[in-house]
């Protein structure tokens, strides 16, 4: 992948929703806000916020012409569909990021992320560690304002490498720096998503992450 590329791809990991909305326009070819909601869960508003922002950095374009057929639109079912909507599809640079991007180059990418991020790396190293909790008590393990630290955990998981934790109970092996065997969570309580555990795992092996 290509200096220029990857700096897009930066980009849009800061958001995974991006990433999602490129993946699911792979699959339909072409679609709009409305059908990329009900497919991706993301809300409208947001949808189009999102569309908006890859549009400007050249990975999506939109579709002209009055109407589609479904051999372009994958997701209509009439043979073709007078256009009501904005359609968008992936550009050629959009599409050739994808063909790129393996699990290696993700990992990669996110490496890139966050390894100028001090207080980033610190968190996943203890997200890693502790496996499950509340912001207060990454504050406390970092020795930070909670008001300092919660930004960050947010900045994370909407990056795609925490995800919130929503068992009303955690037991103790998933949630180790607490001794009791089981505990209510009346917090939101951050993990590492699975790509987050690759994530730490190859900063781990980078020497980035202590083992």
């Amino acid at each position: 992948m290509d200096e220029e590329l990857k700096q897009k791809l930066l980009e849009i990991l800061k958001d995974k929703r991006m990433l999602e909305i490129l993946k699911h326009l792979k699959k339909a070819n072409v679609d709009y806000g409305k059908s990329i909601m009900l497919n991706t869960k993301i809300p409208i508003q947001e949808v189009v916020d999102l569309l908006d922002k890859l549009e400007k950095v050249g990975l999506i374009e939109r579709v002209h012409g009055a109407t589609l057929k479904n051999t372009e639109a994958k997701f209509k079912l009439s043979k073709e569909v007078h256009k009501h909507h904005t359609y968008y599809k992936l550009t050629r640079e959009g599409d050739h990021l994808l063909r790129q991007l393996d699990e290696k180059e993700l990992i990669d990418a996110y490496i890139d992320l966050v390894k100028n991020d001090q207080m980033a790396i610190d968190i996943l190293k203890i997200a890693d560690e502790v496996n499950a909790d509340h912001a207060l008590t990454y504050a406390k393990l970092l020795h930070k304002p909670l008001e300092e630290v919660t930004p960050k955990l947010e900045e994370l998981e909407k990056a795609g490498l925490l995800e919130e934790k929503n068992a009303k109970i955690i037991k103790f092996i998933d949630r180790r720096s607490k001794p009791k065997k089981e505990t209510r969570t009346h917090h939101k309580y951050y993990g590492l998503s699975r790509i987050g555990e690759l994530v730490v795992r190859e900063m781990k092996r980078k020497g980035i992450i202590p083992r």
